[in-house]
């Protein structure tokens, strides 16, 4: 039959002190039984204890503290004081990119923000493109490509990368989308095709647009605040069509999209495409006007070139006797306006630049 619970010879040897069973692990020596816990070291059984001794608490040593060594202790060290989160790293803003995917690196890494692999190396660092990626360039779906790598990259490494939609990217979405179907223009009829064309559209960025760089098109948002600085494409007052709220904007322009009416798509269009409203006259009261309405001290924008702002004679074609000279942003507007688009499809510059910027 199986022992139960306190039974068999361990069971059997038990002791009782003054009705506190206590287990009978041994040493008989002599006239005592010495109760031992488990583990215990157990004297030689030649050892006698002194004749009638029952060990008790009171037997046990009393240290005093001159029977002991003293040495200095330091004091613990106290623990180090939290440290408090890091902040957002860096803004940057990009502008114009049109197509020219090496001249995008060369300037991305000269601001390290990738390195010679051209993979993210900025951790926190904030960046924003200003819109307009593609056509009059060689690769404006290289640029696509390049833009959504280094969101992923950046956010994994605790930064960003994002983007706002340029009239370019609603060109070429007309243009996949819509084709020669006619759509209503200022001018009498026209085509999202024929216009595309007629602003540098690449066949061969037609032929390599997928899903996916649509849909990335289409959920970029048109307008947005960072550290003060009001970031948009176009040097326009149109976004004031489209809402007073940079949510109102950015959910308006996203469903004219989704309802892919032609008509509706050519009017955001042709209204982003509007320029110079903050460079005539007046140029700084529409700039205020925005502020004044979305947020921010400053509005930061690509599409129209720097040469033309300054009226330098340029063309966007590239001419060769036309080759302005840009240095960096161009401040204007009684400084309440950063134009970014440098004029690299006229042999200008392709600006990435840190803001604030400096003086």
């Amino acid at each position: 039959m199986t022992q139960g619970a306190g039974q068999g010879p361990e069971a059997e040897r038990t002791a009782t002190l003054r009705d506190f069973r206590v287990p009978a692990y041994v040493h008989e020596t002599g006239p005592y039984v010495q109760h031992v816990h488990p583990g215990d070291v157990v004297p030689p059984a030649d050892e006698a204890y002194p004749e009638g001794y029952t060990p008790t608490q009171r037997d046990l040593p009393v240290i005093n503290r001159g029977d002991t060594l003293q040495l200095p202790v330091d004091p613990a060290p106290a623990a180090p004081a939290p440290q408090p989160a890091a902040g957002p790293g860096p803004l940057y803003v990009v502008g114009d990119v049109h197509g020219y995917l090496d001249e995008l690196v060369a300037a991305l890494q000269e601001q390290g923000l990738i390195d010679a692999s051209g993979q993210w190396c900025a951790g926190t660092a904030r960046l924003w493109f200003l819109g307009d990626f593609t056509d009059r360039g060689p690769d404006g779906i290289g640029v696509i490509d390049l833009v959504m790598r280094l969101s992923a990259e950046a956010a994994a490494a605790g930064g960003y990368c994002k983007a706002l939609m340029g009239n370019h990217e609603l060109l070429l979405l007309g243009a996949k989308r819509f084709g020669d179907t006619p759509v209503t223009s200022g001018a009498g009829t026209a085509t999202f095709q024929a216009a595309w064309l007629l602003n540098g559209g690449q066949k061969t960025d037609m032929d390599r647009l997928q899903d996916h760089h649509l849909q990335w098109m289409a959920r970029l948002d048109a307008v947005e605040e960072v550290d003060g600085y009001l970031l948009l494409h176009s040097d326009t007052t149109a976004y004031l069509d489209y809402g007073d709220s940079i949510e109102a904007v950015n959910d308006t322009v996203r469903e004219a999209l989704t309802r892919n009416d032609a008509d509706e798509v050519w009017d955001l269009f042709r209204k982003f495409t509007k320029r110079f409203s903050f460079r005539d006259e007046g140029g700084s009261d529409a700039v205020r006007s925005l502020l004044d309405t979305y947020g921010g001290t400053r509005v930061v924008h690509g599409h129209s070139p720097i040469p033309y702002l300054l009226g330098q004679v340029g063309s966007e074609d590239g001419e060769e006797s036309t080759r302005p000279v840009v240095e960096g942003p161009h401040v204007y507007a009684d400084g309440l306006a950063i134009a970014m688009d440098g004029g690299v499809t006229m042999a200008g510059k392709l600006l990435v630049q840190q803001l604030p910027l400096d003086g």
